[in-house]
């Protein structure tokens, strides 16, 4: 229990202490939102709702895609 806690209060004093670290750790999880949410959006907005209109389509998708595995 004891190296837990040894690791751990290293890690928050190497946090605490950081002064350039701190903006790129910001830049990292901006570009991470950027990525992972707002291309999101705009690139992968295919569904099933939208790629299928009609039941019979879902249908014939849904049981090809069973067959086929």
């Amino acid at each position: 229990m004891n190296i837990i806690k040894s690791t751990y209060n290293m890690y928050m004093d190497g946090f605490k202490n950081m002064t350039v670290g701190k903006t790129l750790w910001k830049i990292v999880f901006i570009k991470l939102f950027v990525i992972l949410v707002v291309l999101k959006l705009f690139i992968h907005d295919k569904t099933f709702k939208t790629e299928y209109k009609t039941f019979d389509e879902k249908a014939k998708f849904v049981s090809e895609n069973l067959v086929r595995r």
